[in-house]
């Protein structure tokens, strides 16, 4: 059974930083796919960024200039380092993964942007 465990969300002030984490246990292969989705209250989902196998990542318009996503693509785990944060990245971030050709999602991390 493929599990997806994410952790670092919290609450924090605007302009600070929070990290995500994101790993993928219960398959030996190595993710195809990995990356972010956001939901805020009343939201539909939003991309959020992604690695697709080795290539470049991509970010959604919301991330760039102020996220970064890596990995450990051995550890089948993925990163997120979110600086200069703003209450509108308040949202529950979820981790993803297409794992020899199914989609797999986390539970969710909330992270609370706030004064």
């Amino acid at each position: 059974q493929v599990t997806l465990t994410e952790s670092g969300g919290g609450s924090v002030q605007p302009g600070g930083s929070l990290r995500l984490s994101c790993a993928a246990s219960g398959i030996d292969l190595n993710a195809n796919i990995m990356g972010w989705y956001r939901q805020a209250p009343g939201r539909e989902r939003e991309f959020v960024a992604r690695f697709v196998d080795e290539a470049f990542p991509i970010y959604g318009d919301s991330a760039k200039g102020r996220f970064t996503i890596s990995r450990d693509h051995a550890r089948n785990t993925v990163f997120l380092q979110m600086n200069s944060l703003k209450v509108e990245d308040t949202a529950v971030y979820y981790c993803y993964a297409v794992i020899g050709g199914p989609e797999f999602w986390g539970q969710g991390t909330q992270v609370t942007v706030s004064y």
